[in-house]
């Protein structure tokens, strides 16, 4: 059943109020730098926000300096975002974000389980797979509220670059109407474009982490941009194969939420991913990379939940099965680009 199919037996079994109404209040919970920013968004926009922290003393902090200045420096609160600890505040919100780790995704999901209105919109922001289940966050949304509407947010969006004001493009996806949540975002530095194709959107922001990884293994060793496309291009044919086997339309993979977040993440400064790569190019362990980095790294879990995901639809994936090699140190780098470079020669689109 295609993408517009599925949306059309939604509507006619459950309708779609809850995804026309204007978003009047919102929660976002987690602090990371994206929910921060996320948070920042709707707050700028006119939306008041919640914000909500893992501990008091987190937010006290933030709600003291009116600034995340540990990940976000100079990134000012507007009056209309106020940090918390209760799970509460997110009872009256209208939309309620989730941008935490994928790690700790269902304990978030299950510390709401018991305040969260049936008619909030429920949206994730995490770029990850379920390293448990190979299950993508908004199944594990849906899953724990089934009778809430569902949405996911995904696209090149740096943080940092974000928080600036540096023009932004990003995409909200869901089954129903989106309208409302694309208006609660969009500002004239921050464009918003809609889709259908949740498990393209959301897969596509999974797994560009995994090639950006590849790409910063390619910055460390100074092997070029030729090797740098090559493997951008090969990671995007992986991560095409996934999501189409997994039931997304090929296409969104050639848009923002797939090869645009992947330029962004394997070519920035600021990306956690492809630091990753350069760490673990230079001989570093993966524990000791991820220390390093100091934040949390989306790839290091996607890239053996990805694997799970791709054996359970009998997809190939050597990039990603190598990137799992060189992270648990069973094999050099080096040897892995050999490997990989002495593949038999076969069609470029088979």
């Amino acid at each position: 059943m295609g993408i517009v199919a599925i949306r059309e037996v939604l509507e006619s079994r459950y309708g779609d109020p809850d995804m026309s109404k204007p978003i009047r209040t919102a929660a976002v919970i987690g602090t990371t730098s994206w929910g921060t920013v996320l948070a920042v968004q709707l707050a700028r926009n006119g939306v008041p926000v919640a914000l909500v922290a893992r501990t008091s003393e987190e937010a006290s902090v933030l709600e003291h300096d009116r600034e995340h200045r540990l990940r976000l420096p100079g990134v000012v609160f507007p009056d209309s975002l106020q940090v918390t600890t209760a799970f509460e505040a997110v009872a009256d919100a209208d939309l309620v974000c989730f941008v935490v780790p994928s790690i700790t995704f269902q304990e978030n999901l299950e510390a709401v389980d018991s305040v969260i209105d049936p008619d909030s919109i429920l949206l994730s922001a995490t770029k990850g797979i379920d390293i448990a289940t190979g299950q993508r966050m908004s199944e594990l949304l849906e899953a724990a509220f089934p009778n809430n509407s569902t949405a996911v947010l995904s696209g090149p969006n740096l943080s940092r670059e974000v928080a600036s004001g540096l023009p932004t493009t990003t995409v909200v996806a869901s089954v129903r109407s989106v309208e409302a949540l694309r208006d609660a975002f969009h500002s004239s530095v921050f464009r918003v474009y809609t889709s259908h194709d949740v498990i393209g959107v959301e897969l596509g922001g999974a797994l560009k982490n995994v090639a950006a990884i590849a790409g910063g293994i390619v910055d460390y060793f100074e092997f070029g941009q030729n090797a740098k496309a090559a493997v951008l291009t090969r990671g995007l044919a992986e991560m095409t194969r996934l999501a189409v086997a997994a039931g997304a339309d090929p296409l969104t993979l050639q848009g923002l939420a797939g090869m645009g977040d992947l330029v962004a993440t394997a070519y920035s400064s600021y990306s956690r991913n492809r630091r990753l790569g350069e760490l673990l190019a230079s001989g570093s362990t993966l524990e000791a990379s991820v220390d390093t980095i100091g934040e949390t790294v989306e790839g290091t879990h996607t890239v053996p939940a990805a694997l799970r995901l791709a054996g359970s639809l009998s997809v190939e994936m050597p990039l990603t099965a190598s990137l799992e090699a060189i992270m648990r140190q069973k094999m050099l780098p080096t040897d892995a680009i050999e490997t990989l470079m002495a593949r038999e020669p076969t069609s470029e689109f088979r």
